[in-house]
């Protein structure tokens, strides 16, 4: 049995959660978001709180309830509070610019690396080599941000690359002329 699956999950007051077959619905002052899940896991909807069981005795259903029951802790403390990602680009002539729905990325290559920018995410940029990536949704907020560090990762001799703050990018010792 899961540890993290056990404990409910408390809805504050301007939340909605509302349960449709395999279908969770939240609903709240920053957003919307609906997710599906498995049916190994019965989600219910009791006294303001999200309590998640395994729908069997079986090994999957076990598995998979505790996940269920985190991903929908993250989507009630996304639409009450988004989460955010923040990158920060390094490297002479780097920098950034939103295009309406793209982000346009200059790293150095012969052409502008442009990246769309999914559905209920928001991208801002400041001081053309700040990326904020936030939104409701902490999966396309996080994958969002790897996509973009992607296109060009911290390299370890100069640190020149897109970097996700608070990230340890182990840096090498160049070649020792004899």
């Amino acid at each position: 049995m899961s540890r993290i699956g056990k404990v409910p999950v408390s809805v504050p007051t301007d939340v909605e959660v509302t349960v449709k077959g395999t279908e969770v619905l939240v609903k709240g002052p920053k957003g919307e978001l609906i997710k599906g899940f498995s049916s190994l896991a019965n989600v219910e909807v009791l006294d303001n709180q999200v309590v998640v069981s395994p729908a069997d005795s079986s090994r999957a259903a076990r598995a998979i309830y505790g996940t269920t029951r985190s991903i929908i802790s993250n989507m009630v403390e996304g639409v009450v509070k988004p989460f955010s990602k923040n990158l920060l680009i390094e490297g002479v002539g780097f920098r950034a610019t939103v295009k309406g729905k793209i982000i346009d990325l200059e790293l150095g290559y012969s052409h502008p690396v442009e990246h769309p920018i999914p559905e209920g995410v928001t991208v801002t940029v400041t001081d053309n080599v700040k990326i904020l990536v936030e939104g409701p949704d902490k999966q396309k907020v996080g994958q969002t941000a790897a996509e973009i560090k992607k296109y060009y990762p911290v390299e370890p001799y100069k640190g020149k690359g897109v970097r996700i703050l608070g990230e340890f990018v182990r840096r090498k010792e160049g070649k020792k002329s004899a």
